[in-house]
């Protein structure tokens, strides 16, 4: 079997790379990537990559990641530079298109996609949603409206003659130590040092009530895709790990002690440091945070026979220690501090 997959050099996609090489030694894999990780980690090592930027016309890299293969795990996803949403949506909606179009081209008969949390509508958070929940996303977070976008792609390939069967992952927050420094630049900047995050040095800890979200290690994301590789599984499928992080729980890993806040008073916050480029992360993720619903996880356990072996609160514990320690891979995208 020869699988193709788009961002393979990112958090998920390493994991992917992973536990490919322990449950499939034998499969082919073909990692695509805008710039090819360093040789030296054995599951980087045993792909052969292709280079393609979805910035602009890949058709030409993508077609030839894609000859032969069995199925391809569409994984790639641009986040930062998040000022520049015209770059976002070109690689992320215009190159999921791409990607689409290419596995057309090429008949190749199973297509995985990683969509989100971030797509579903809002939904309060006492309340447990499956896949068929809207996807309607939130509209003042740009990553929402890209997530749901794509989502609307996909609609329109499966509705092709000879399309390919379509699975859709929809995880929680993917957390892993290595993915550590990557978060740490993408949502933090200079405003948190990081070396603060996990060694519990944190006095008080302000998260509103609805700061209420759930993890899943990349490990256990990656074992969902390969199910879903061996089944040819389609349809959406939600992934999270237990328990649901709450702000409480937030804030027993941050090691302060939590104060109730309004989410007005956090997204007013995010917004005056963003526009003062104090930090990357635009305020369309407070509010996303705030709406994302609570997913419930029983079809992947029916039809993949998947659940998180992993607890939510260790993987939250994990990427903490892996950000305090600038912890990274010889991928470019997962460099770690100070060696991008």
């Amino acid at each position: 079997m020869q699988v193709t997959v788009t961002g393979a050099s990112g958090n998920l996609g390493t994991a992917l790379l992973r536990r490919l090489a322990v449950d499939h030694p034998t499969w082919q894999v073909v990692g695509v990537a805008r710039r090819r990780p360093e040789r030296g980690e054995p599951a980087y090592d045993r792909v052969r990559w292709v280079t393609a930027d979805l910035a602009g016309d890949a058709s030409a890299a993508l077609d030839e990641a894609m000859a032969g293969s069995d199925a391809v795990v569409h994984l790639a996803w641009l986040i930062q530079p998040a000022r520049d949403e015209d770059l976002l949506e070109r690689v992320n909606v215009g190159g999921s298109r791409q990607v689409f179009d290419a596995v057309a081209r090429s008949r190749v008969p199973h297509l995985v996609h990683a969509s989100s949390v971030g797509a579903y509508s809002p939904a309060p958070k006492t309340e447990v949603v499956d896949e068929s929940w809207p996807t309607d996303g939130v509209p003042t977070s740009s990553y929402s409206r890209h997530k749901v976008a794509v989502e609307r792609l996909l609609d329109d390939h499966a509705q092709r003659p000879g399309a390919a069967v379509v699975a859709r992952l929809r995880p929680g927050l993917i957390f892993q130590q290595d993915a550590g420094s990557e978060v740490a630049r993408y949502f933090l900047g200079p405003l948190v040092p990081s070396r603060l995050l996990g060694a519990r040095h944190l006095p008080v800890v302000p998260v509103p009530d609805a700061a209420v979200f759930q993890v899943v290690h990349a490990e256990d994301v990656a074992d969902a895709v390969v199910r879903m590789l061996a089944r040819q599984a389609q349809g959406a499928f939600n992934l999270a790990g237990t328990p649901v992080i709450t702000p409480h729980l937030l804030a027993e890993a941050l090691g302060g002690r939590r104060v109730p806040v309004p989410p007005r008073v956090v997204r007013l916050a995010a917004s005056l440091t963003w526009r003062a480029r104090l930090q990357p992360t635009d305020p369309g993720w407070v509010d996303l945070a705030m709406c994302a619903p609570v997913m419930a996880t029983g079809r992947a356990r029916d039809e993949l026979d998947w659940h998180a072996h992993r607890d939510a609160r260790a993987a939250l514990a994990e990427l903490l220690e892996g950000m305090r320690r600038g912890a990274g891979t010889r991928s470019k995208v997962l460099a770690p501090r100070g060696r991008r």
